[in-house]
């Protein structure tokens, strides 16, 4: 089994229908001992689904806000004592917004910071400084096409500039922890069938942006899952500072 024994931390992994869960699961069914991290406190309800259906695997749920370093610091030392160390972070929380420039109040915009950027960098130093004792750990960080493309496709500008502040994130932290034994990289979604973009983009908006997609429909969470699995695998041992694209073709560079 690919993960077999590998501890894995997924953020933003209690809802069943986003990125994060599927990437739990995902990693649970090949062999994984897993944590969640989610604000909400259904979190451990999703951990003791997935425990359910991979008695083999020992799956933790930890409810922590990442906008609070502390909080982020309290979750890796949890997972800490109940692991002994952490082999990957796959950092999926964050929030989506819409708005022209014009419409974007100034609270909404401090909370996509917060949340998609500056909780980033929280949760991920967190667990780095964890991985660089151990001299070995991969970090995964989800941003999103419109941060290739500045936006247009869903979110705002607010919601683009956060992201693309998590792609420069991703590539200064792969230069300075490669050399300490730690990999990271981030991966671009677009179109994907989650809670949070059916709550954020109208049913209409979803069908324009389907037909513009070379592949003809939205990704599942579980083929970002898949990419999330890849770069926290021994297989991508030879790559950080990258940005994978899971995009069905809407954005071709």
């Amino acid at each position: 089994m690919l993960m077999k024994q590998k501890v894995c931390v997924v953020t933003g992994a209690a809802s069943r229908l986003g990125i994060g869960n599927a990437t739990a699961r995902m990693l649970a069914a090949n062999g994984a001992h897993v944590a969640l991290i989610d604000i909400s406190a259904s979190v451990g309800d999703a951990a003791n689904e997935i425990a359910a259906d991979h008695p083999a695997s020992t799956i933790l749920g930890i409810e922590c806000n990442i906008t609070s370093a502390k909080a982020c610091e309290e979750a890796t030392l949890k997972i800490k004592d109940a692991f002994k160390g952490v082999d990957a972070l796959v950092h999926c929380a964050g929030l989506i917004r819409s708005g022209t420039y014009d419409t974007i109040s100034d609270e909404d915009f401090d909370e996509i910071i917060a949340v998609n950027l500056t909780g980033t960098f929280h949760i991920v130093r967190a667990f780095a400084s964890l991985m660089v004792v151990q001299g070995k750990g991969s970090i995964v960080n989800i941003a999103s096409v419109a941060a290739q493309r500045g936006g247009g496709l869903v979110g705002g500008a607010h919601y683009a500039a956060s992201k693309g502040g998590v792609l420069s994130l991703t590539k200064s932290l792969a230069r300075e922890l490669g050399p300490l034994g730690v990999r990271v990289n981030a991966i671009c979604p677009s179109l994907i069938e989650t809670d949070v973009v059916t709550s954020a983009v109208s049913k209409d908006r979803i069908r324009d942006l389907m037909a513009a997609v070379p592949l003809g429909r939205a990704g599942r969470p579980d083929e970002v899952a898949a990419a999330c699995m890849f770069l926290a695998s021994d297989l991508s041992s030879y790559i950080t500072g990258a940005t994978l694209d899971v995009n069905g073709g809407s954005h071709i560079h």
